[in-house]
């Protein structure tokens, strides 16, 4: 009977890590999209605002405490651009 609880909660930690691995790779869209990324035209407000979402998600808080600043800005930056390795940069074929 005990063996019950456990393997309930063994599915469910199981299940919760499933998304994980099931993650769709990016399409260059998706890639170019990210906010660091070349703009083809002018910088819009919308571009701006998507870009200190991303970097907030990351860490940053604008208008926080001044004195970890620029510091948080470059490590949310780094992070980004990580992520953006991860999800986009392919690894060149070896031959």
């Amino acid at each position: 009977m005990k063996l019950l609880p456990l393997n309930a909660i063994a599915l469910v930690a199981l299940s919760a890590a499933f998304p994980v691995f099931a993650a769709p790779s990016l399409t260059p869209a998706d890639c170019n999209a990210y906010p660091f990324t070349r703009a083809a035209g002018e910088v819009t407000h919308a571009q701006l605002e998507h870009e200190l979402g991303e970097l907030e998600q990351r860490g940053y808080r604008a208008g926080a405490d001044a004195s970890v600043y620029p510091a948080d800005l470059k490590a949310a930056e780094q992070q980004l651009n990580a992520d953006y390795r991860a999800d986009c940069k392919r690894p060149a074929a070896r031959s």
